[in-house]
């Protein structure tokens, strides 16, 4: 679990160096001031999550359940998150109805808000 969390935190670091690069040159174009926004945010947390899961993927010794949660729920809450942000910003550009990604979003913040709660249990629990 400590590779796959280092994995994704790479990852998403530098997916959202990408995206973030793309939006800034490319998409300021041809998305709406609005658009453009959202597409930031979901950039800008995907990054928090890549800081998170890299210093989660170090600090965990990845032995319990708990441990295992804090970073699936980020992995995955960061993937509904970010990625239907990304989808709802570009989908005018795209020609394409993606209204259904709308009550992803917050399901998605709803499961990196959980990581971080499991996250300070963690901390509250642990004897270091």
């Amino acid at each position: 679990m400590k590779t796959i969390t280092l994995i994704f935190g790479a990852a998403y670091g530098t997916l959202s160096v990408i995206l973030g690069a793309f939006g800034a040159h490319a998409l300021k174009k041809i998305l709406s001031v609005e658009r453009l926004e959202s597409f930031e945010t979901g950039v800008r947390y995907q990054m928090y999550a890549a800081f998170f899961l890299l210093i989660v993927g170090y600090i965990l010794k990845f032995e319990t359940k708990t441990e295992n949660w804090i970073s699936w729920l980020m992995i995955f809450g960061t993937m509904l998150f970010s990625f239907s942000i990304y989808g709802l910003s570009m989908q005018d550009y795209l020609g394409a109805n993606l209204k259904f990604l709308g009550p992803i979003t917050p399901l998605g913040g709803l499961l990196m808000i959980l990581s971080w709660g499991m996250l300070i249990f963690y901390f509250a629990k642990t004897k270091f």
